[in-house]
């Protein structure tokens, strides 16, 4: 008996052959990601962070960016995203940031971490107070920061996101 592919397995189809095709063409690591609305693919996006010399061109990232741009608009309400591999933490602010409705993932990060793509160590810094953090991050308080801030608050015009 042949079991029909439901929606979900063969949008995930796709991100999985993304990733084949795009590792095996030497374009970067092993991850693709498409992202779904009304049923069908908006968007697509393979990791081309070595190809590309971008630290933040992941497979996720980049089917976001191509969505935004197909819609002219900032906002992913409404659509799936499907990765080949558990997003790590760059990634996830950014789906959090489109505000996509679901994500569903492949591989696990620990998988990941298995093959040398371990993102523990990211995870770790968030949950650490600043000081304690191993990449200094040094609070430089300005008023021309605060006058900034302040214009954005009054400004009638700002587009919230």
């Amino acid at each position: 008996m042949t079991t029909a592919l439901t929606h979900p397995e063969q949008f995930m189809r796709r991100a999985i052959a993304i990733s084949a095709e795009r590792m095996r063409a030497g374009l970067g690591g092993p991850f693709g990601a498409v992202i779904v609305r009304n049923g069908k693919i908006l968007a697509e996006g393979f990791n081309g962070v070595t190809s590309g010399n971008d630290p933040t061109a992941h497979a996720e990232v980049m089917a976001i960016r191509e969505a935004c741009r197909k819609l002219g608009h900032f906002s992913l309400a409404g659509s799936e995203l499907y990765s080949s591999c558990e997003p790590c933490p760059m990634c996830l602010g950014a789906i959090y940031w489109a505000r996509i409705d679901r994500v569903y993932f492949a591989n696990t990060r620990d998988d990941a971490a298995v093959i040398g793509f371990d993102d523990d160590h990211i995870y770790r810094e968030f949950a650490l107070p600043i000081a304690a953090r191993t990449i200094p991050f040094v609070h430089l308080p300005l008023d021309e920061a605060r006058s900034v801030f302040k214009e954005w608050m009054d400004k009638p015009d700002k587009i919230p996101y």
